[in-house]
């Protein structure tokens, strides 16, 4: 008797394929089995208004669920009280924001992984020639909900190790009747010193008539930020001769690349990598150390480097200060419209569109000087002062250092829609049928154009780590800083990206329910994803202008910034440079064509064609529910299988070679089981147990072999670079979690979460040096052809494990005022350990060792203060994580490759004023605190933050006041 009613679900299913597409197989599914009565009677328990609404609501959506879901959940329309998406995240348990630059939290982590499965109403979506949408681009007036799926069901995407972030926007027929709900906000950004607007309006309706119910859905939202980032950062560590000691000799050898008769090695000398000085017949490069060790070159007082036979001690200092003073903009319109028709109460059809848009500026105001001149030392041994039972200089005094400034203007623009039409028919009386056909398109440009200035050179005192982990320095003429007449105009750079990206996506699902018996449902679904992408570059440069000095210059006015990190630090805090905002972008070509006949003008300027990649994904599961009595109580069953195929077909064309094209083709299927058990011990506590495999595919860019250079700008030796692996294969995970959650009182649960991950085919960098003779970077003075080049390379298998805990509490026996007043909190704690390849100079694996995985913290917790009575809602939030590792640097330096983040806070309040049940006011504080974004060097026991100590960025506090309002 089962079988048939699901061979007529799968009928149904086949017959219906053309008519429309799924949404019911990547949207949030629904849960797997009925709920049992003693939850339906704590669902009608839970009638709670404002704040509380959104929390409980939270509740029951992970109560409800039979996968692991945490949720936000909007209390209203347009009130959930955050600037975006991410930044509503950041207080679910388990996940972590690890970038708050520009006034706005924004990449997140799911339990330490970077790559979560972005859907809108349970559409994969993304942005351009990327495989994920960037989730700081929904504003978060949009949204009704947003689930964070911990586990997956054979139903849902296979794709993203971390799990799934489906966000939910509102549908006309949501609404009783006709509604119209808005918010005006103006949030001032404190470091920026400007007031910015955030703006939405809904209109909603529906009607009877006489072919049934027909609703309408327009919201649109407008955001816009002008913003500053202030980043100051100590060098990358480099040897030096010792004051005194034992020198290298000079070679006396004609071999080719040896200098015999060169000046003599002195006291505090800057050891390049490379010496003409030391070439020798066993030394033919004239090798004096080696780069990028995991390590770094020893710290010990005392340590010395072999060169040619001689024991050399060297100090360890940094290769120069350098200041960041960026100023952006940024707006975000976004619009949602949603048309749906109920024909009868057994079907509805929803047609809809969603526009994102983006369009950003930035103008970065870098002053950068070397710290690694020896010539004018008048004193060696008493210019510097080192860490004490360390060979590493805390402070010096340098004569005659160089340095530039960089006015460096960007500009992004992306434009992405998504046109779906839904269809949903109840079939007999438990069948069900969801049909969905979406189509994406999204298109993303930027531009790059810098002009940098230089100086003569100064003297310096520096100190590289004064006090809390950041640097104080002073020139002997600080006015030069600001005199424009001092600067000489220097190089250019003029470059650019164009991004396309297309799919259409079909899925249908069809599914039977059953009231009895063991099997109480089966699923099946298939989907057919077309995803087409096509990268498109250009550039070009020039050397500086000889004796043209910055006020000569005549294009555009010179920009002088104030305040940096004012009162803060002891250093400069203002200096002038070119500024392309206010140039004529052809006039200055014009100019430099003097030095580069070759420059483009901007009706001359094309794309080169670098990268295009066409990818068809397959995917059909087949899952079914059951539940059976244990022990007097229902344990709750699901069993599911996908499979997934993916055919890629790319083809690439090498910028280094008149764009030659490449195709490649591949081509892999998967089994991915998933089983999940849900058992009520009582009413109020129950257990879950989830098993499920996963994939992460590689990003587009990642498979891209052409090679992004970047000249020898630190004065190295060498340059660096990047670039795609097109033999990048996916990464597999199979997760087991374990879940006990307790409603223990009304409004209120405690829960804790055991979960463990078993990853292959981790991508990490591989790091080889290479020669690209004859490379399309501008003839200027950072010109090589010698560079270190990154690859990514699936050499790494890792675990992943550990606990989440979680609480709501709003207690019911507080009186007075006191009523309404709860705390909701989540603490995870993390345990990662990944194989990171061992490699030689030419990029071979020699070895390996073990690492954490990258941005993980071992401890991140946040808590939240709540109060919700009468007309005043309110939210005091505290988030802090540990520090983790962000990522290896390109094994360029002296110092640890690894490159670690300080530990993390913010302090958030958000007070909302209901005046009465249509209109509310609202104030929003962020980083009340004025908490700083902390960098350092570390690998293993090896680096700390005071005397490996590298960036500081201030994070922007701001403060929004705004009105909402609802009329229906």
């Amino acid at each position: 008797m089962a079988f048939k009613p699901f061979a007529f679900c799968t009928a149904s299913v086949l017959a219906l394929g053309l008519a429309s597409v799924a949404q019911a197989q990547d949207a949030a599914p629904q849960d797997a089995a009925p709920q049992s009565a003693a939850d339906d009677a704590s669902a009608e328990d839970i009638i709670v208004t404002g704040v509380r609404a959104s929390i409980v609501g939270a509740i029951n959506s992970r109560k409800d669920n039979v996968q692991i879901v945490d949720s936000i959940v909007a209390e209203d329309v347009g009130k959930l009280p955050d600037n975006n998406v991410v930044e509503a995240l950041q207080r679910v348990t388990g996940i972590q924001v690890t970038d708050r630059a520009g006034g706005e939290a924004a990449t997140i982590t799911i339990r330490g992984l970077t790559d979560p499965l972005t859907t809108l109403n349970g559409r994969n979506i993304f942005t351009a020639a990327g495989t994920s949408f960037a989730l700081q681009d929904i504003s978060a007036n949009l949204v009704k909900k947003v689930d964070v799926y911990k586990t997956r069901s054979a139903d849902q995407i296979e794709t993203g190790l971390a799990g799934q972030i489906d966000v939910q926007t509102r549908r006309p027929l949501d609404f009783d009747g006709f509604t119209i709900s808005g918010l005006a906000r103006g949030i001032y950004s404190e470091m920026a010193d400007k007031a910015n607007p955030n703006v939405a309006l809904l209109v909603a309706d529906r009607w009877d008539t006489g072919i049934g119910e027909i609703g309408f859905l327009v919201n649109a939202s407008y955001t816009r930020a002008e913003y500053r980032n202030q980043n100051l950062q100590a060098g990358a560590m480099v040897p030096f001769l010792t004051a005194d000691g034992a020198r290298p000799s000079v070679t006396t050898s004609t071999l080719p690349g040896a200098c015999p008769g060169g000046n003599p090695f002195v006291a505090m000398e800057r050891l390049f990598t490379t010496d003409c000085r030391a070439v020798t017949a066993s030394n033919p490069q004239g090798n004096l150390w080696t780069p990028g060790l995991d390590a770094g070159l020893s710290t010990a007082a005392g340590s010395t480097l072999n060169i040619n036979g001689v024991e050399v001690p060297y100090y360890l200092s940094r290769d120069a200060v350098i200041a960041s003073d960026l100023y952006g903009k940024r707006t975000r319109p976004s619009v949602n419209a949603a048309l749906q028709w109920a024909p009868n109460d057994r079907s509805i059809y929803t047609a809809e569109v969603f526009y994102s848009g983006f369009r950003g500026k930035t103008f970065n105001s870098l002053n950068f000087s070397y710290a690694d001149w020896w010539g004018d030392i008048q004193d060696p041994a008493n210019s510097f002062e080192l860490y004490e039972g360390t060979n590493i200089i805390k402070s010096r005094q340098m004569g005659s250092v160089s340095g530039f400034n960089s006015g460096d203007y960007s500009t992004n623009k992306t434009d992405s829609f998504v046109y779906a039409f839904n269809a949903k028919w109840d079939v007999a009386d438990r069948g069900k049928i969801t049909a969905d056909v979406t189509y994406q398109d999204s298109k993303n440009e930027t531009s790059f154009f810098a002009i940098r200035t230089d100086r003569a050179p100064l003297d310096i005192d520096v100190d590289f780590n004064a006090g809390g982990g950041l640097p104080s320095y002073s020139f002997g003429n600080q006015g030069v800083l600001t005199d424009a007449s001092a600067w000489t105009v220097g190089n250019l750079f003029d470059s650019g990206t164009k991004n396309e990206g297309s799919a259409l996506t079909v899925m249908l699902d069809g599914e039977y329910e059953w009231d009895e018996g063991f099997l109480r449902r089966i699923k099946a679904g298939f989907r057919y994803d077309d995803r087409k992408a096509d990268s498109y570059v250009r550039d070009q440069g020039a050397g500086g202008l000889p004796g043209v000095t910055l006020d000569q210059f005549g294009q555009g006015t010179p920009f002088t910034n104030s305040g940096f990190f004012d009162g803060q630090a002891d250093i400069p805090t203002s200096w002038v440079l070119a500024d392309p905002r206010t140039m004529d972008k052809d006039a200055v070509r014009k100019l430099y064509q003097s030095v580069n006949p070759a420059l483009l003008l901007s009706d001359q300027l094309t794309f080169g064609h670098v990268f295009g990649i066409g990818e068809i994904n397959t995917a059909a599961y087949l899952m079914a529910d059951g539940e059976i009595e244990l022990f007097g109580r229902p344990l709750q069953l699901q069993a599911g299988v996908r499979y997934v195929q993916i055919d890629t077909d790319y083809e690439y064309f090498d910028r280094g070679n008149n764009f030659a094209r490449t195709a490649v083709s591949t081509g892999s299927a998967k089994w991915l089981p998933s089983f999940t058990a849900r058992y009520g011990i009582t009413d109020n506590l129950r257990i879950r147990f989830n098993y499920g495999e996963t994939l992460r595919r590689p990003a587009f860019g990642d498979l891209n072999p052409n090679v992004t250079l970047t000249g020898d700008l630190s004065r190295i030796g060498f340059g660096t670079g990047s670039a795609g692996n097109a033999s990048l294969g996916a990464t597999h995970s199979k997760n087991i979690d374990i879940a006990l959650e307790w409603y223990f009182e009304r409004n209120s649960a405690i829960y804790a979460t055991a979960f463990r991950r078993e990853i292959n085919g981790l991508v990490v960098p591989l790091v080889a040096r290479e020669i690209i003779p004859d490379n399309y970077l501008p003839d200027n003075d950072s010109y090589t052809e010698t560079f270190n080049i990154t690859r990514p390379v699936n050499a790494s298998d890792g675990v992943l494990k550990g606990v989440e805990l979680g609480l709501t509490y709003f207690p019911t026996y507080l009186p007075g005022p006191l009523n309404g007043l709860g705390f909701v909190g989540s603490a995870t704690i993390l345990d990662s350990e990944q194989t990171i390849p061992v490699v030689n100079t030419a990029g071979e694996i020699t070895g390996s060792t073990k690492s954490a995985f990258f941005g993980v913290s071992k401890l991140s917790y946040n808590a939240t203060l709540a109060y919700d009575n009468g007309p005043i809602g309110a939210r005091l939030s505290y988030i802090w994580r540990k520090g983790f590792l962000q990522s290896n640097e390109g094994r360029s330096f002296a110092n640890p490759i690894g490159f670690w983040r300080a530990p993390e806070k913010s302090l958030d309040l958000q007070l909302t004023w209901n005046v009465n049940d249509d209109i509310g006011v609202t104030f929003d504080a962020v980083n009340l605190t004025k908490a700083k974004q902390q960098n350092y060097y570390k690998f293993g026991d090896v680096g700390n933050a005071q005397q490996f100590n590298s960036s500081t960025l201030l994070i922007d506090r701001t403060f929004a006041v705004g009105v909402r309002f609802k009329f229906d």
